[in-house]
């Protein structure tokens, strides 16, 4: 893949600047040369001969490049094992990108081993090949028969056929069989005129996906046909761009949140000292973080390996995040692509699970929240108070500038004595201000005032100054349900009381402290009140100005309001209409200073309580939330990369949204149980972001990449196109329409341990997380089905109903069946079904994400393009060779660099199989295992 200003397309490399000076890319001639497409190839063997006389060859073939200029050997690739056959025509092919081997003039070297067993441990050397990249190019019908090489250079070994592969239709073969001594090489074409689009090709890409790594096979469908299909992974950028970015604005927030706590004002001594505790907390929280982004700067790469996933420095980073690419070509077929993310489970590893995970840290933070508020002398706020206080702030924040802006545009066209503009301007201005309006007529703000007012320095409360019975009468005259009590420590602002025993803190009053005037609870009605009052009156002088100049005899709706204001000569527009908007924007200000105070003090008391326990959840929570969001923004990224061509897609993604699934195969068992806790809050989390596509300032790869913004409550992932891209898309979504994602979240243990959990154990966990989202999958597809027609849904050879196969699911999720993997089966298709994005995790999306992957793709290639069932077992083999045979590279294992030793089985199998050999340990393990799980739970 190539960086820069190119853009591949095809077989040609297409100059950026030429393409964004000509948007339509057909009518004026560009600057194209030539590009190498990728060298794909098959290999099989004949009349090997056997390292023994009584048995064929299990053979495998080793592939290797050698650069001309450096004379080096370095191992590329390798074929599966073909038991017992000295014909064997391997179902893995070889690939090597566009750019490897970079010259005709590179040798390639095919090196034959008779395999005594799969893991590879003792093999003997057969023979050996070696030609030219040119040779293969320049070769008839592009196929090479080459004579091996024994390790005495007498005894014949055996030839080897090398045929060139294209991903394009596929010619019947004149015979095709199982049989080792009738199987033969497919043919396989590729027409001049027929486009070969591959990620690698598509420039989109170039900016998120790198170090692409290709596997290809080629496999027999039920009609004796051949279809080649090509693995592709890559590594994304955005795990490290996303996190910190998110870094960041978690350092803006909480600085702009001690600014806020600075603003309050002057608080009683005691407010005063939890105010300054909170902050040194903050300070903690900013410079841990700005030491973890400073870290991350100093790291130039583009996934973490598990390895490292317990490191501090990396603890935002996701684990083994990759995109994984299938791509099937079948005879006389459009090619088909399936696309699935994996990723380890969003958790936090340094932090570790000895108390658990997220899930159950903050019910039990929630429990122990009353206490705090009672022992700091503040109020009670719950979650849903909290999230409305922080809501109330954002909006305020994005309405303020917006409504400014507004009303500066309103005086403009007044000057301009613009008619349309004007009703333009003061449409927008009246929207936007009745939204401020809305979202600041809530009781919270004006209790938190109250309880502001009553932690201010020499406050005394009525109950101090008068009887508690006029105090009753005063308080009957405001609102019940919000009378001065409940600024009161230990009293919920949702908590209607009659009567004010205590004052909210015990500081006494001094001399020397001014008294504060009484609190009037109707102040804040007033000034919010104002606000629409000023709008009205800037809409009737706007109709007045409007009937003037149109010469109308009839009056407008607040004709004798604007009549008050102002005179009846018409004069200038600007000056008539400045005093009022200028109110208006005084009297907006206003309301913002208080409420913003206020919801500081709510987001203050609550700190308070969350001292210190509730800041470490909310950075164990911002942890997990970085690494859902990293692989939910490469998820959708890659999807809509995908179906830019799409109209159905396009108009199903602005219209209702996509669905994320994630599916998890966690035990229920040990600390696994903090992983999942962990990632149920991070996938929960997910419903608060948003995507907005945006057209990229240049046309630049580097201009691509994808950023965010917002605050914790809500994040906006901004996807920039180049215009030429952009242009082509609906109109809402080129109108920064806000598109959604439903993030659901699927669990199944699969391993041993959750044989333990669900003979011993509980996995309540599981079932009601599967419960939980199986009713978000649910209303999703009610309402996607009430606004997009099911038809624009992609068709796929099995015909069942989405419906019947929600109904399937439901029924699974609450049946009792140990590793029900229906439940993930079945959740899959219908992620599929509905255009979403899949993903797959397990602790480190190592081994159990890799068996799952493989085996839901050798499902696809069964069910939607007929691989024959006696080639299933040999394509899963294939597929998984990477996890038996130990193969080299990238591909086969991402963590490792350019070779890797083989690997024994994993050794977690190892106890168990002990264990096996004596029945009297056996039970021995199980009575232990038993009390162990005892002692734990209780």
């Amino acid at each position: 893949m190539e960086d820069g200003g190119t853009r591949h397309l095809g077989c040609c490399v297409v100059d950026v600047n030429e393409l964004s000076a000509n948007p339509e890319g057909l009518s004026a001639p560009v600057t194209v040369t030539p590009k190498l497409r990728q060298l794909e190839f098959s290999i099989a063997c004949n009349d090997l001969a056997a390292s023994g006389r009584d048995r064929k060859p299990n053979a495998l073939v080793q592939v290797a490049v050698i650069d001309p200029q450096q004379q080096q050997l370095v191992f590329h690739a390798c074929t599966e094992i073909v038991e017992a056959n000295k014909d064997p025509l391997f179902l893995t092919g070889v690939t090597f990108p566009s750019e490897c081997p970079d010259s005709q003039d590179s040798l390639v070297k095919l090196t034959v081993y008779d395999a005594k067993n799969k893991s590879q441990e003792s093999s003997s050397f057969l023979g050996s090949v070696t030609f030219s990249i040119g040779d293969l190019l320049r070769a008839k019908d592009g196929r090479l028969t080459l004579s091996l090489r024994s390790s005495d250079g007498v005894c014949p070994a055996g030839t080897v056929v090398v045929s060139r592969l294209k991903m394009g239709e596929v010619e019947e073969a004149d015979h095709i069989a199982t049989d080792s001594s009738s199987q033969k090489c497919p043919l396989v074409c590729e027409p001049a005129d027929q486009p070969c689009i591959d990620r690698e090709d598509y420039a989109l890409t170039g900016p998120v996906f790198r170090n692409p790594v290709c596997k290809v096979y080629r496999f027999q469908t039920v009609d004796s046909k051949w279809m080649l299909v090509r693995e592709q992974m890559e590594e994304c950028t955005l795990s490290f761009t996303i996190p910190k970015q998110l870094l960041s604005l978690y350092i803006q927030e909480d600085r702009s949140r001690l600014q806020d706590l600075e603003e309050l004002g002057e608080l009683s001594p005691h407010w005063d000292n939890l105010r300054k505790e909170v902050v040194t907390r903050y300070g903690g929280i900013i410079s841990s973080y700005q030491e973890t982004l400073a870290e991350l700067e100093k790291i130039s790469g583009s996934f973490k390996p598990s390895c490292c996933k317990a490191q501090k420095s990396l603890e935002f980073i996701p684990i083994n995040l990759h995109t994984q690419r299938m791509r099937v070509t079948c005879p006389q077929k459009t090619d088909a692509l399936y696309d699935i993310i994996t990723v380890g489970a969003p958790a936090a590893h340094f932090q570790g699970f000895k108390c658990g995970g997220l899930q159950r840290l903050l019910s039990r933070y929630e429990a122990e929240k009353k206490s705090f508020s009672t022992a700091y002398q503040c109020i009670y706020y719950s979650p849903q108070h909290t999230a409305k206080a922080q809501e109330v702030l954002s909006t305020v924040s994005l309405l303020l500038p917006l409504i400014t802006s507004l009303a500066d545009q309103l005086l403009q066209a007044a000057l301009e004595h613009s008619s349309s503009g004007l009703k333009d301007a003061l449409k927008s201005l009246s929207d936007k201000t009745e939204q401020f309006v809305h979202t600041l007529k809530d009781e919270l703000v004006k209790s938190a005032l109250l309880a502001l007012h009553a932690a201010r320095p020499g406050y005394v409360s009525k109950s101090q100054k008068q009887t508690p019975v006029l105090c009753h009468q005063q308080s009957q005259g405001g609102d019940l349900n919000h009378s001065p009590v409940q600024g009161l420590p230990g009293h919920s602002p949702a908590t209607p009381v009659t009567e004010s025993p205590v004052a909210c803190n015990n500081v006494k009053h001094q001399d020397s402290i001014p008294h504060h005037k009484e609190y009037d609870e109707e102040e804040w009605d007033r000034v919010w009140a104002n606000v629409a009052k000023c709008l009205n009156c800037v809409i009737a002088m706007v109709d007045k100005l409007l009937e003037g100049d149109n010469s109308k005899p009839e009056p407008a709706p607040e004709q004798q309001l604007a009549d008050v204001i102002t005179s009846h000569n018409p004069g200038d527009w600007r000056e008539q209409l400045g005093p009022l908007v200028t109110r208006l924007k005084e009297c907006v200000l206003e309301v913002v200073e208080k409420a913003k105070r206020a919801m500081t003090f709510v987001l203050l008391q609550e700190a308070v309580c969350s001292i210190p326990q509730g800041l470490h959840l909310q950075q164990r929570r911002d942890i997990v939330f970085s690494q859902a969001l990293a692989a939910l923004a490469c998820g959708f990224v890659m999807r809509l990369y995908a179906g830019l061509q799409d109209k159905d897609f396009l108009r199903q993604l602005h219209l209702v949204g996509l669905v994320a699934q994630f599916e998890s195969l966690l035990s229920t068992y040990s600390e696994e149980i903090g992983m999942l806790e962990d990632m149920e809050i991070g996938i929960s989390d997910l419903q608060r972001v948003t995507f907005k596509i945006t057209e990229a300032k240049a046309d630049d790869l580097t201009d691509l990449q994808p950023s965010v913004c917002g605050r914790r409550d809500h994040f906006t992932v901004e996807v920039p196109l180049p215009q030429v891209i952009f242009q082509t898309l609906p109109d809402e979504i080129k109108e920064g329409r806000s598109l959604r994602v439903f993030p659901v979240l699927f669990n199944v243990g699969i391993n041993e341990q959750q044989t333990i959990a669900e003979r011993f154990g509980d996995i309540s966990l599981q079932e009601r997380i599967n419960q939980k989202n199986f009713e978000i999958l649910e209303a999703y597809y009610k309402t996607l089905r009430e606004k997009v027609p099911l038809e624009c849904l992609p068709c796929f050879q099995t015909q069942t109903d989405i419906k019947e196969l929600l109904e399937t699911l439901g029924q699974n999720v609450v049946t009792k069946k140990r590793k029900n993997v229906e439940i993930l089966w079945i959740a899959g298709t219908i992620c599929r079904r509905l255009n979403g994005i899949r993903f797959t995790s397990c602790k480190s999306a190592k081994d159990r994400t890799s068996m799952s992957v493989t085996l839901e793709q050798c499902a696809l290639l069964r069910d939607e393009h007929q691989l024959s069932k006696d080639f299933f077992v040999r394509a899963l083999d294939c597929m998984r060779s990477r996890l038996s045979q130990g193969d080299v590279g990238h591909w086969e294992d991402p963590e490792a660099g350019a070779l890797t030793e083989n690997k024994p089985a994993s050794r977690h199998f190892y106890p168990i199989a002990l264990l096996l050999v004596s029945s009297h340990l056996l039970v021995v393990w199980l009575i232990l295992s038993l009390v162990f799980l005892l002692a734990k739970y209780q």
